[in-house]
């Protein structure tokens, strides 16, 4: 018996589908059938197939943020708080 098929209409960036195109036509496959087999593999596995990370670098502004933070958590003279209501408390005694 053979598989009924539907139809479906996605937006792209018209460069990314022609690098796309052009990508998977090396491997020997349509852009379609590529999509076939992302969504085949998504719902075998019960989730995106593959880790989603981003190629950018934090800004300066983040990489601050981020290097302030360790360098609080290895403060052993920093103030820790066990909940909200400690942390409340002592900015109402200031």
């Amino acid at each position: 018996m053979a598989a009924t098929t539907a139809d479906i209409s996605i937006q792209m960036d018209a460069d990314l589908k022609a690098e796309a195109e052009a990508f998977f036509h090396e491997l020997g496959m349509s852009l379609s059938t590529a999509i076939n087999v992302f969504v085949r593999q998504s719902l075998r596995e019960g989730r995106i197939p593959f880790e989603i990370t981003t190629q950018e670098n934090p800004n300066e502004e983040t990489i601050a943020a981020m290097l302030e933070t360790e360098r609080m958590a290895n403060d052993p003279n920093a103030k820790v708080y066990h909940d909200l209501d400690e942390l409340f408390a002592d900015l109402d005694a200031e």
